[in-house]
């Protein structure tokens, strides 16, 4: 690899710089706007792309993903030979584990009920239930999938899981495809989406998914804010199918003033911060994917380009 621009946040960029020339001083570490000869760069990082300056990247070889996901990515701007990292990187992976773990308590308590009554003045206690009372269903099984059940099963938490293919995830019962998706389904007291985006995901938690989801279950969505259909979401609230949403992620970020998930006593809204990739670890998770590239080794986080993930 001759050379690497990084884009996006300049006080990582400098940080970056530092420990990967330290760590791989033979590695040519650009930062925008300081790019140098394009044609000298074969690995870009990036969290969006601009089509000018991919276009001027003529020998670009590796676009590395700033964030878990590269649905943010316009890779119909990439020719097709250049392969795409998604980052892979404890930071992420942690954070994310232990806001589905915050979120599910949360809902198990009646956390958003209580923050309702405390703001109208109202002592209302509610019945409590064990854990062990409520199964938390996992809509996708990718790393951050598989994390996010680790952090719950030992809460004492009934897990489920759910993905496209067929796979087993220690400490949760696991449903795949959709010959059994509704079967998965039935059982959620709480559902989390942790599904890539794709043409097949965009709008899958819709009032179709809902209605056949337990009568008063609660949604966690720490995926993409297009995963979700956000009127079907306040019909299925305000009509008790769904008690309570507890969202991370939006569509369009930041949400417009006033938008009703602001206000929505059953909605606990946060902005975008459950799986966070932290530059100070995230750099290393870097460094060992151009470890890779130099001795041929498989990329950590490469994914299909056909697939999207």
């Amino acid at each position: 690899m001759t050379a690497i621009l990084h884009t996006g946040d300049p006080e990582r960029g400098a940080l970056w710089q530092q420990i990967v020339t330290r760590e791989l001083p033979d590695i040519d570490f650009r930062c925008w706007p300081d790019a140098g000869d394009p044609a000298e760069i074969t690995g870009l990082i990036a969290w969006t792309l601009d089509a000018e300056l991919v276009a001027s990247l003529t020998n670009l070889e590796i676009l590395f993903s700033i964030g878990a996901g590269v649905d943010q990515l316009d890779l119909s701007l990439l020719p097709p030979h250049v392969r795409v990292v998604r980052m892979i990187e404890t930071g992420i992976t942690n954070t994310m584990a232990e806001y589905v773990a915050m979120a599910a308590l949360a809902l198990h308590r009646d956390l958003p009920s209580y923050v309702d009554s405390q703001r109208s003045g109202m002592w209302a206690p509610r019945d409590v239930l064990l854990t062990a009372e409520r199964t938390v269903g996992v809509m996708g099984l990718g790393q951050l999938g598989r994390a996010a059940i680790r952090m719950l099963a030992p809460l004492g938490f009934r897990v489920a899981g759910w993905s496209r293919s067929s796979t087993d995830v220690p400490g949760a019962l696991c449903f795949a495809d959709d010959a059994e998706r509704d079967e998965f389904l039935a059982q959620c007291d709480i559902l989390v989406c942790l599904l890539p985006l794709t043409d097949d995901t965009r709008g899958i938690l819709d009032r179709s998914l809902f209605a056949r989801m337990k009568a008063g279950a609660s949604l966690i969505n720490v995926a993409r804010g297009g995963h979700l259909v956000q009127d079907d979401l306040i019909e299925a609230l305000d009509s008790g199918q769904l008690r309570y949403a507890f969202l991370d992620v939006a569509q369009p970020e930041p949400l417009p003033e006033g938008h009703p998930f602001y206000s929505h006593p059953s909605i606990m809204l946060t902005p975008h911060i459950a799986g966070v990739t932290r530059k100070e670890t995230a750099v290393h998770a870097l460094i060992d994917n151009l470890r890779r590239a130099r001795t041929g080794e498989p990329l950590e986080g490469e994914i299909d380009r056909a697939r999207g993930y």
